[in-house]
């Protein structure tokens, strides 16, 4: 690996880490007067967003999230293949790199001590940049989710079901020929397994059934950490 692509995979991860550090949600519970970290569960993600402020804050805080993982994956992707002339292996493992850095800054925010959100939306966000061009995958993967937020009235099971497994089966799927493939699943994994962690608590309250359904009005307990 030469020196250039070194640090050009430096700079994607420190611009990476630092969008995800932008946390919409609770920039939008500001301009309304709200810290979403006193409010609902104290999450400051969709689902709490959603829970604590409507459903339009819920709409553009998911929408902030996923473009700020979409904008800085497809970048460095697209600069890494035509500036840095880099294979499609390499393209593909510096996009899912930045993707990683975005994650962990939504979720650990420096600035907010490193208590942040979940990753979810951003997790999607990185899934569109990298597989925008297999439009049928994103298609399948978003019905998916859906059928199971609307069976289940959980949130956290169509997130830990759909989008924390979307990279690795895009993967196994369309890169199992690559002859990097044991370094892009492992990539892939590190996003499932960033959302199985920052989801531990739901997944407790889902086995006691104390998991609170979308849109229930039942009163949550604060920073129960929702999605």
């Amino acid at each position: 690996m030469s020196y250039e692509i070194v640090l050009y995979v430096i700079f994607w991860i420190i611009v990476g880490y630092l969008l995800g550090n932008v946390s919409f949600g609770y920039i939008i519970g500001k301009d309304k007067g709200i810290d979403i970290r006193d409010s609902g569960s104290g999450n400051t993600g969709t689902t709490n967003a959603l829970r604590t402020m409507g459903i339009k804050a819920g709409l553009l805080t998911f929408l902030g999230d996923l473009m700020k993982a979409v904008i800085p994956v497809f970048l460095s992707g697209c600069c890494a293949a035509h500036f840095m002339k880099a294979g499609d292996d390499a393209v593909y493992i510096i996009s899912l790199i930045t993707g990683l850095a975005v994650t962990l800054g939504h979720n650990f925010p420096m600035w907010m001590h490193f208590k942040g959100g979940k990753g979810i939306a951003v997790t999607a966000g990185v899934t569109l940049a990298i597989a925008y061009d297999q439009w049928l995958y994103i298609v399948i993967a978003l019905l998916l989710f859906v059928v199971i937020v609307i069976i289940t009235k959980y949130v956290s099971v169509g997130s830990l079901c759909v989008p924390a497994w979307a990279l690795p089966v895009y993967a196994l799927i369309f890169k199992r020929d690559s002859r990097l493939f044991v370094l892009i699943m492992i990539l892939s994994l590190l996003f499932t397994i960033l959302a199985f962690v920052m989801h531990r608590e739901n997944i407790k309250r889902l086995f006691m059934g104390t998991e609170n359904k979308l849109f229930s009005k039942k009163p949550m307990e604060a920073h129960q950490n929702e999605n």
